[in-house]
């Protein structure tokens, strides 16, 4: 196939990354990647039982999930190591929105799950058709942090009953921890289930210590059910899985009260929104090590598609997931070909292992769930949050606390809340700087704040805004401006720096023609420098750049200053407020015509790549 060719293919197939990938796949790569297919398989099959168990689900359908969720990525995701399947956030989250509905622990729990799934899934893929794959920067690393912290901790609290053998309180946290503990007083724990929770527990923490990339979760699996059959635990009082169906489901819709569609679909909104937090963490932190880069908005479509096909086949939703991505890491696998090799052998597990799985240790499940877990409580990054800015230790801790409080969507979305309002405030926080050249620099200048050998000239005055302007900034900037233009009577001129602002809209636009009008009444004259290309578009269009005079938009702010001075006859006033460079006084830099061009107004010239069409 020709180049052209296969540049045509690509193009055509451009929402398919696997067709980019499969026909540069080397041979050398398919050990590796085969080698990291079992590994992954070896820690999501038991994995995936138990995250069913989270929420509220018959264990297949975590099961179910595994395969067509891992297939679907592999084709439409453009990670090249990204696992997705079910994952502990997502399940919690699911098990909790599955209440809500009344059906948890129910008959119509797999069908609600399922349709968690694929109501999910429909969000995701409408996300990533119409490309805004930036919403999701906003869940940032601390909120995400503390999200998963209190997640954790609500998983760990809803496995205790199962690790020690009682009844499953309800209630809020504090109701429940209270009830969980007067269980344990009162002696209503059931020894032989305690018994197998903390076997499993010591197999599966203690050996992670020994031997971390040996697949512990799988070997507590396969021994508990040895166990468990031949000692006949459920006889003793140890509560079991129960009947775990043979064979794969036929893909369907799930059957749902249509009065709960609306519902499903907000729902499915608030999952994808948790997924898509912790799958897009991992791709990136694993793009970032592999020296390649994910599309955000690729990841939207592919998590979706990984939803949609978990949902049409009995599924639970699922996510990228952190601890097997890296798992997949330190097998050496290379491509999405691990994944299809996970998939394969989860089909053989599904379709002539299941239904032994019956008689597993529902105390098991639990101890392979809460090993799962505990990982994700990080408070190394939490510690380093509060040393490095205050700000953030307050978010994680605002999500982990409304978690708890509060449950995972509404704890997540109050985070997500408080971090808007923090982002709102400070970009309303306006600093006007006064601006000096720099002493021995051809055209550097910066703040005289704190920087008393910074020169200024008389009669113009340099104002630089350190946030963008936009609606909500430019009335405290104009009145910050003014106030300093009145501090300094004899200013003929204001030059006035835009760098920062890279896009104009009509209120911050008329407000500079409100300040331009204030200042023409003090007679002062305003001229604009380091102008971005929106910026210029927009003035053009309210009006202000015809009014204002082509002659008043200047490149740097070296040529706006000497602009300023020759208009207004300020040339031969020497600087002062500085200290002068050695050599001599300060000497302006020739304005050459030819090695500095003059912004035009009048054509701005072509948009940005990024501007066309804008």
């Amino acid at each position: 196939m020709s180049d052209d060719t296969m540049a045509l293919s690509e193009g055509r197939w451009r929402r398919v990354p696997m067709v980019r990938w499969l026909p540069r796949y080397q041979a050398a790569w398919l050990r590796g990647d085969l080698i990291a297919g079992a590994v992954v398989a070896a820690l999501a099959i038991p994995q995936a039982l138990g995250y069913a168990s989270i929420a509220g689900a018959p264990v297949e359908v975590g099961l179910y999930a595994l395969p067509v969720a891992l297939v679907a990525y592999a084709v439409f995701g453009s990670s090249r190591q990204l696992v997705v399947g079910p994952v502990s956030t997502v399940s919690v989250l699911s098990g909790s929105l599955l209440a809500s509905f009344g059906v948890a622990g129910t008959a119509q729990a797999a069908s609600y799950t399922a349709a968690l799934a694929l109501g999910s899934g429909l969000v995701l893929v409408a996300a990533g058709f119409v490309r805004v794959g930036w919403m999701a920067e906003f869940l940032s690393k601390p909120i995400v942090t503390g999200f998963v912290l209190g997640l954790t901790l609500l998983v760990i609290l809803n496995e205790v009953p199962h690790l020690v053998g009682v009844s499953t309180p309800t209630g809020k946290v504090i109701e429940r921890v209270s009830a969980l503990g007067s269980s344990v007083t009162r002696g209503e724990a059931d020894l032989t289930t305690v018994a197998v929770s903390a076997v499993s527990l010591v197999v599966l923490f203690g050996g992670h210590r020994l031997l971390p990339k040996f697949p512990w979760g799988l070997l507590v699996l396969l021994g508990s059910l040895a166990a468990s059959a031949a000692l006949d635990l459920q006889a003793r009082g140890v509560e079991v899985v129960g009947p775990v169906p043979r064979g794969l489901p036929r893909p369907g819709i799930p059957a749902v009260d249509p009065a709960d569609l609306a519902g499903l679909l907000t729902a499915g909104a608030a999952l994808a929104l948790v997924g898509l937090a912790e799958g897009l963490s991992a791709a990136r932190l694993f793009a970032a090590r592999g020296a390649y880069r994910i599309d955000a908005d690729q990841e939207l479509l592919a998590s979706g598609a990984a939803n949609v096909a978990s949902g049409l086949f009995g599924g639970l939703g699922v996510a990228g997931s952190l601890s097997k991505t890296a798992a997949v890491s330190d097998a050496r696998g290379r491509t999405q070909l691990t994944g299809l090799a996970a998939a394969g052998l989860a089909v053989v597990v599904i379709v002539a292992i299941a239904p032994a799985l019956s008689v597993l240790p529902r105390a098991v499940l639990s101890a392979i769930v809460v090993n799962a877990v505990w990982k994700l409580m990080d408070f190394e990054a939490m510690a380093r949050y509060r040393v490095v800015r205050r700000n953030d230790i307050v978010a994680a801790v605002i999500a982990a606390a409304g978690v708890l409080a509060f449950g995972p969507l509404n704890g997540l979305l109050l985070a997500v809340a408080g971090s808007v309002i923090g982002l709102v405030f400070r970009s309303t926080r306006v600093d006007v700087e006064v601006m000096g050249k720099v002493p021995d620099e051809k055209a550097a200048w910066g703040s005289t704040r704190n920087h008393a050998e910074r020169s200024t000239y008389p009669g113009v005055i340099v104002l630089r805004l350190d946030v963008p302007l936009f609606w909500v900034t430019a009335a405290p900037a104009n009145d910050s401006i003014l106030a300093l233009i009145d501090s300094t009577p004899a200013t003929r001129a204001l030059v006035l720096d835009l760098e920062a602002t890279n896009q104009m809209d009509t209120t911050s636009a008329d407000a500079l023609a409100d300040l331009r009008a204030a200042l023409v009444r003090r007679d002062v004259d305003l001229f604009l420098v380091r102008v971005m290309w929106p910026v210029r578009k927009a003035l053009r269009r309210s009006g202000l750049i015809p009014d204002l005079g082509e002659d008043h938009l200047w490149h740097s702010i070296s040529q706006g200053v000497r602009e300023a001075r020759r208009v207004h006859g300020l040339l031969d006033l020497p600087a002062h407020d500085g200290v002068p460079p050695a050599g001599g006084a300060l000497a302006d830099e020739p304005l050459d015509a030819d090695g500095e061009e003059h912004i035009v107004a009048r054509d701005p010239g072509p948009a940005p790549p990024n501007e066309q069409g804008s």
